[in-house]
């Protein structure tokens, strides 16, 4: 009897793992037993997957055109979406729009970070029927990270949306702090600065004709508006790109629901993802 409940112990276990997703770009090696799955607390519900080590998420919507359109959202990191993201996320999900991130740590945007969401990107894309173009949402630093990655995947980017994002490193997290995760000492990142930094890395997008959406207070004392989405809006209306521009007055870089319940947000990214399926 207890041969024949571990024999059926391990056929369980066996059909569970070959149910798991698979990896984006390589084979994920066997499983072994013991092994946690990953884990992640989710604003609604999900699934939660590993690409390439990495936690991620996806919120599927019930229904949808032949390709899904989604949402990019960023940062994913432990606690991160949270709560307050949950009144969007509805409003993605009713309109038949998927939401999903992936956690790519404090990368600031850096070469490992995009690599990442290059493999996720060709996960959802190539077995999901995800559309191939995606909206990017970034709050806070998901900012450097969705838009680092967007200046070199124009093609697959159909919008970008920030929540106050940082746009520039020399603002933050500041040369010094943001170094490390390049793999450079600050002076050597300084030096290649306009390699690596969103505001300056604007011309693929606008040449792609992306439309850019950000709401930004006019008090954020740890993320500036006019060193971040302010030279954004300015630069890239110069080089004849789109940007719409939110700025309540008295708000900075706090948790303000204005930010988070946007109509003007929801409304950007619903009428970007309907022309995906045009």
């Amino acid at each position: 009897m207890k041969t024949m409940t571990r024999a059926i112990l391990s056929l369980g276990f066996g059909l569970t793992m070959a149910l798991l997703p698979l990896r984006a770009e390589t084979p994920r090696p066997p499983e072994t037993p013991g092994r946690t799955p990953p884990q992640k607390v989710l604003p609604l519900p999900g699934e939660v997957l590993s690409i390439e080590g990495h936690t991620a998420f996806v919120l599927s919507p019930k229904s949808h055109g032949k390709t899904t359109p989604w949402v990019l959202y960023a940062p994913t990191l432990p606690g991160l979406p949270g709560p307050e993201e949950k009144w969007m996320f509805e409003r993605f999900l009713e309109a038949g729009i998927a939401v999903a991130g992936v956690d790519v740590g404090e990368s600031y945007g850096n070469a490992a970070g995009r690599a990442v969401y290059s493999a996720f990107h060709k996960e959802l894309t190539s077995h999901r029927k995800f559309a191939r173009k995606v909206l990017l949402l970034g709050r806070s630093r998901g900012g450097l990270m969705t838009l680092s990655w967007a200046a070199e995947n124009p093609d697959k980017v159909a919008g970008f949306a920030g929540i106050y994002p940082v746009c520039n490193l020399a603002s933050y997290p500041g040369i010094t702090n943001a170094a490390p995760a390049f793999g450079l000492k600050p002076s050597e990142l300084a030096a290649q600065l306009t390699r690596h930094n969103p505001i300056d890395r604007l011309e693929p997008l606008a040449r792609a004709r992306v439309p850019l959406f950000v709401i930004h207070g006019d008090q954020d004392a740890l993320v500036p508006l006019e060193a971040n989405s302010g030279l954004v809006r300015s630069r890239y209306q110069a080089l004849g790109g789109s940007m719409e521009w939110v700025v309540p007055a008295g708000q900075g870089h706090n948790m303000w629901t204005g930010f988070f319940q946007s109509q003007e947000l929801v409304a950007f990214i619903l009428r970007e993802a309907r022309k995906l399926n045009e």
